[in-house]
């Protein structure tokens, strides 16, 4: 059996309209248990009309040509046609369902949310994530993200083993490229996040995130004056501590600064 469809409240089988025009999801995930566990948490949440399931890729691609769905809950590693190649079948459609992957390895973060995936769930998937995932999905479909992929990262998630650290954009002072991890600097911790530097310059820009360093971006909103130290050159100051300014980008942040200055920006996040 290749798929299965169940209606919100009722129990797996044939397929049935929606009750109140919740949203229609389809769980992609090759282990039977596992696939069976998402759909049951699924199905108990309040925004959900619909749970369709697939147990391989070539399967979601028949769904994904032959239905509507609102949100693809997709694993990564199956066989076949493997989960980032379902999602650049869906990337393809005319109207695309939301990406959500759910997988066992954090190693393809940075390609998923290249992909535009809105969240990436770590097996095994805690309800409250996965209730927090679908709140979000919902919020979308109504509007409420008018870019997503700087939106969604406008409050970052960070797993570790058995819980999940929130860490909101704002509270960001700089970023610091850590091998395969960017570590992001707040007044009162570090976190570490398998993103590159790279793709945070990139969907950070419009608020704000500057590069001023072959490793390092920085918050113009938080830095309070530029320094010369005899150790590190130029650097940017903020109060979560300094970040060394390359020759290469010391111009650029200057005008940045002097922008930021004359629209009342300088310094607002540190107040």
């Amino acid at each position: 059996m290749n798929h299965t469809t169940t209606p919100r409240g009722g129990r797996q089988g044939a397929s049935a309209a929606a009750p109140g025009g919740g949203l229609h999801v389809l769980v992609v995930e090759d282990e039977p248990s596992t696939r069976a566990d998402l759909v049951e948490m699924l199905t108990e949440l309040p925004e959900i009309g619909e749970v369709s399931a697939a147990e391989s890729g070539e399967a979601a691609v028949r769904l994904l040509g032959g239905g509507t769905f609102d949100a693809v809950f997709l694993d990564i590693s199956m066989p076949g046609l493997d989960g980032m190649d379902v999602a650049r079948v869906v990337s393809m459609l005319s109207a695309p369902p939301t990406i959500v992957f759910v997988t066992a390895s954090e190693s393809h973060a940075i390609e998923a949310f290249g992909i535009g995936a809105v969240d990436y769930l770590l097996k095994p998937v805690r309800p409250e994530r996965l209730s927090e995932s679908v709140a979000r999905i919902a919020r979308r479909g109504r509007g409420g993200a008018s870019s997503p992929v700087a939106d969604e990262l406008a409050v970052v998630q960070i797993e570790h083993s058995r819980r999940t650290v929130f860490v909101r954009r704002d509270d960001i002072q700089y970023a610091e490229a850590h091998g395969d991890y960017v570590r992001l600097h707040t007044a009162e911790d570090t976190h570490l996040i398998r993103l590159s530097l790279s793709y945070l310059e990139e969907v950070w820009a419009p608020a704000g995130f500057v590069r001023v360093h072959r490793g390092y971006l920085v918050a113009v909103g938080w830095v309070h004056d530029l320094r010369v130290t005899s150790s590190a050159g130029l650097v940017a100051c903020t109060p979560a501590g300094d970040v060394p300014v390359s020759r290469r980008h010391a111009r650029g942040l200057k005008e940045q600064l002097i922008d930021a200055a004359r629209s009342g920006m300088l310094g607002r996040a540190a107040r």
